[in-house]
């Protein structure tokens, strides 16, 4: 909480931006991130005035502010249409709340709100799998079944874009986890808005991918979204959650890091897309869908868990 005076009415601050210098009031500081937003979706041509765009929405912070900031943009292209899809990865006492919580919001918005499951898509919950122990952590499989849980459904529905809530620390840690992985050349895929590779694939978008999570998490506040806050039992598992605390605590001491790392990289990434071997996707011989090999990753796992 700031007590610094808002800088653009003068009114009483309620949050300081340390990293740019400046203070917002609440008004002033909704506007400032629908306004970002709103320039990140110009700036990257996310979006057409006819676009359907699906929305990706756990019930967490991220993916609630999206879809109520992209409500409210939805008015200035009247063309557009919004559909919010929810996955239920089926993690017991977790996702429920969430989905809750997800179709209320989407009832208040007036949207319609489609949820699909790894048990109906296929055969098994994440709780089932990481009790198999198939050496890896549950994120790791999870992650590969969510993606295409959200691609699946978004072709039922006919949606041109898929825009999920990739905010700027996600970004800037996606980054990190490649370098440490050993991949470098992968970076050149963390975009805002993913390149077009295969027809089956429905372009992926990010609108939130310059949102600091911190300021995300003080939006919803403000506009009283409720939302999640439990974290994922498997969480504490990934690298990623180190990864996290690291930049975090960077951040603290050295505010706009992230912001500057995620501008830093996007200055090289010409020269990585061109060091990359754009890899040409086939469709897996067992659920017709795209892949690098003739086995997707999901269907891979399935395998493992003699479930295909």
């Amino acid at each position: 909480m700031s007590t610094r005076p808002c800088s653009f009415c003068k009114d009483n601050a309620v949050y300081t931006r340390e990293y740019e210098g400046v203070s917002f009031c609440g008004k002033c500081f909704r506007d400032a991130i629908e306004e970002k937003v709103r320039r990140t979706i110009l700036r990257h041509e996310m979006l057409t005035y006819n676009d359907h765009i699906a929305v990706a929405v756990s019930g967490g912070k991220d993916s609630l502010t999206l879809l109520n900031i992209l409500s409210k943009l939805e008015h200035r292209y009247p063309r557009s249409r919004i559909t919010a899809i929810s996955v239920d990865e089926g993690i017991e006492g977790y996702r429920d709340e969430a989905l809750h919580l997800a179709a209320k919001d989407c009832k208040r918005l007036g949207l319609e709100h489609v949820v699909v499951s790894y048990r109906d898509l296929f055969g098994t919950t994440t709780d089932e799998i990481a009790k198999t122990g198939l050496g890896k952590t549950p994120c790791s499989y999870c992650g590969v079944f969510r993606r295409k849980a959200i691609n699946k459904a978004a072709t039922r529905i006919g949606a041109t874009k898929i825009a999920t809530a990739h905010n700027l620390d996600d970004e800037t840690q996606t980054i990190l986890l490649n370098l440490l992985h050993g991949d470098a050349l992968r970076i050149a895929r963390v975009k805002p808005v993913l390149d077009e590779r295969h027809p089956k694939l429905i372009q992926r978008v990010k609108p939130l991918c310059e949102v600091p999570e911190k300021e995300i998490a003080f939006y919803a506040f403000q506009n009283r979204i409720k939302f999640q806050s439990i974290p994922c039992p498997y969480a504490s598992t990934a690298l990623r959650n180190d990864i996290r605390l690291i930049l975090n605590r960077i951040e603290e001491k050295h505010p706009g890091t992230k912001f500057t790392f995620f501008k830093s990289v996007e200055k090289i990434k010409p020269a990585l897309e061109k060091m990359a071997d754009e890899t040409k996707l086939r469709e897996c011989k067992f659920c017709g869908e795209p892949t690098v090999g003739d086995v997707c990753k999901t269907c891979q796992i399935l395998q493992a868990l003699d479930v295909v």
